[in-house]
């Protein structure tokens, strides 16, 4: 998936207050990160319609796939998010993450499945942790629509490692 502009509003912050909550009572305070810095930062608010969804590519998903770019990893962070909705009998690829992927289902219900496990219904509501480098598939049932939010974390720039495309009777069985 390519990267894709936003349009966004940013606010600076000036803050001195302390970093954890217990600070003002604990003899250790000093020596946490960040303890009693004043420091600036730039808050970055993404508004909801400003970045184009787009239609999940044919090379790695069967079926009508739209991804909602949530959002991309601002240095030092690698953590990205996109908002995935699959439409029935629509699924990804078999793939892997280099650093795991978190799914949480928002809507409809759908199936994942790890290589060499069984395949598993998920729900709105269910969040799914899928370990680094575990190859698995994930979409919609045959007859149900599911979105979910996926988070993952890139190394090295990547975040996903596409692999074969998920037969029809693999998806089926």
């Amino acid at each position: 998936m390519k990267l894709l502009a936003a349009t966004t509003t940013s606010l600076c912050l000036l803050s001195s207050a302390p970093a954890y909550a217990d600070e003002a009572t604990s003899s250790q305070s000093a020596a946490r990160p960040g303890a009693s810095i004043e420091h600036s930062q730039s808050m970055t608010i993404t508004r909801k319609g400003t970045q184009p969804a787009v239609k999940g590519s044919a090379q790695y998903f069967t079926g009508s796939v739209r991804i909602d770019p949530l959002f991309q990893p601002k240095d030092p962070a690698r953590t990205a998010g996109a908002y995935v909705t699959f439409e029935p009998g629509a699924r990804s690829a078999w793939h892997t993450h280099p650093l795991g992927q978190i799914l949480i289902v928002t809507a409809g219900s759908g199936w994942v499945q790890q290589e060499g496990g069984e395949k598993q219904e998920i729900k709105s509501g269910d969040v799914i942790w899928t370990p680094p480098g575990v190859k698995h598939w994930h979409g919609a049932t045959a007859t149900t629509a599911m979105t979910h939010i996926s988070i993952t974390e890139q190394l090295d720039g990547k975040n996903v490692e596409w692999m074969d495309k998920v037969s029809d009777d693999q998806y089926g069985r």
